[in-house]
């Protein structure tokens, strides 16, 4: 969707940007000109790997070790490392699945910390350092649309929550022309979730197309709400899920 000058000049910061739909949309921000930082909690060589990938574009890069309750530092150094930050990318995410009866207090509280207090805390410094016109994207998932069966309900109720934390981030921050907007991914083929998988069939089945998205799909979505050609879209949520929730 973007073009390979349409970010120059612009600096982003993607979470759990090491593997799947994170180091995709890293690539493909620097494949649009952008600067690019991102973090990671395990997998330094995989971080890296996508840090020396961007920098073949010709961008700058950096691999930051943070994990959610690093989230607002995390932010901070970024804008450090590039001189600034034009775009913030919440990607980082537990998936934790299991019927509710198993599920720990402490499954809860990993869960929501990462997924929601994490995303809160760097949107919450992104606006602190981020340059009028900036962007804030959060990746959320096509189970607040559709839950297909039990065992979601922790990880449905986390993704749920960036929603509301995307349409309150669109009003609060509009005066300074900062747009924040929700991509939901549906079955997308990532080492965590595989499309040739032992769910992946009825995963692929759920969906209208009846496959698998890329976290390239995925990544040009975020690309294109990171660009010029999105100012005027705030508040919004956008599935890219093969219509599973259709």
């Amino acid at each position: 969707m973007a073009s390979r000058t349409e970010l120059n000049g612009r600096t982003a910061l993607v979470t759990g940007g090491s593997r799947g739909i994170g180091a995709a949309t890293a690539r493909r921000l620097a494949q649009a000109g952008a600067d690019v930082a991102l973090t990671y909690v395990q997998g330094k060589d995989a971080a890296e790997a996508v840090v020396r990938d961007i920098e073949a574009t010709g961008r700058r890069a950096v691999a930051l070790r943070a994990d959610a309750a690093e989230a607002a530092d995390a932010v901070r150094r970024a804008a450090g490392e590039l001189g600034g930050l034009d775009v913030l990318v919440n990607n980082a995410a537990v998936g934790l699945m299991g019927p509710m009866e198993g599920l720990s207090l402490a499954d809860v509280d990993q869960v929501l910390a990462v997924n929601v207090r994490g995303a809160f805390l760097a949107a919450q410094a992104a606006a602190a350092v981020m340059t009028d016109g900036g962007r804030i994207i959060t990746i959320g998932s096509c189970v607040t649309a559709r839950v297909p069966g039990p065992g979601a309900t922790l990880y449905a109720m986390s993704k749920s929550a960036v929603i509301g934390l995307t349409k309150a981030l669109a009003r609060e921050l509009a005066g300074r022309g900062i747009t924040a907007n929700v991509v939901h991914p549906g079955p997308t083929d990532t080492d965590m979730n595989p499309a040739d998988g032992p769910y992946a069939d009825g995963q692929a089945a759920m969906t209208s197309l009846g496959r698998f998205g890329t976290a390239e799909e995925v990544a040009s979505m975020v690309t294109f709400l990171a660009g010029p050609e999105a100012a005027y879209v705030t508040g919004t949520e956008f599935s890219v899920d093969g219509g599973y929730g259709a």
